[in-house]
């Protein structure tokens, strides 16, 4: 449904290229209106890659609307289309493939220079952390629930999560967190403020997470663990 609507908006693009090589003035909101909605849809087919011919397009719109004769059947329609979902679905995973194996990469490097550093500790699990601020009171348990203020960046210092911005801590079972910080927390004790940096098999792994976090992220998180609620 996603590729059908994004080609709907395509065609309507494209269909009105014609009338707007001869009307390129905005008189009100409506001409500014349609114009966004053009260049939006325009920079998007852009990103996409997606060829289409607009005098097609244009013909394509016509003739739906006016209800004549069509040049394909429903059949050979719905076969293209869905061989056009099939390339889209093909080309995304390859860009995420290549992007994965490029992360992962970086990370491996990345992690293999930090572990060096002084005052950096690896775990047996590639995991690693430094300590910032020693904590004094309990550790939690997998099954136990924490309150913690955190900040999420990726490897170039993009941010893609913070409850320091936000001003309101998160809370959350120990073993309902990826294993990273499942992994982590149970090492820390209340009060700590640890920098840890987490490999991407203990992160979101090949899958990614949202618009920012790609596949095979390593990610740096900064953790502080303000309670531990034990499980009773």
């Amino acid at each position: 449904m996603k590729f059908r609507w994004f080609v709907i908006a395509a065609c309507l693009l494209f269909a009105v290229q014609g009338f707007a090589q001869e009307k390129t003035d905005l008189k009100d909101e409506k001409d500014k209106l349609g114009y966004v909605i053009g260049v939006d849809i325009g920079r998007g087919l852009q990103k996409q890659g997606v060829a289409i011919n607009p005098d097609f397009v244009a013909k394509g719109i016509k003739d739906g609307t006016s209800g004549g004769k069509l040049l394909m059947t429903d059949q050979e329609m719905q076969e293209t289309m869905t061989a056009f979902q099939k390339e889209m679905r093909a080309k995304q995973e390859e860009a995420n493939r290549q992007l994965g194996a490029r992360n992962k990469t970086e990370g491996e490097a990345f992690l293999a220079q930090n572990k060096a550093k002084e005052g950096v500790t690896t775990l047996p699990s590639g995991l690693q952390y430094r300590v910032l601020k020693a904590g004094t009171g309990k550790k939690p348990k997998a099954t136990d629930t924490v309150v913690t203020h955190y900040k999420g960046t990726l490897l170039n210092g993009t941010e893609f999560d913070s409850s320091f911005k936000r001003n309101q801590p998160a809370s959350f079972k120990v073993n309902g967190v990826i294993r990273g910080w499942t992994e982590v927390l149970q090492l820390m004790e209340e009060g700590a403020k640890w920098i840890v940096y987490v490999p991407p098999d203990l992160a979101y792994g090949e899958r990614g997470a949202g618009k920012q976090i790609g596949p095979n992220a390593t990610l740096i998180f900064e953790i502080e663990l303000i309670s531990v609620q034990e499980q009773k």
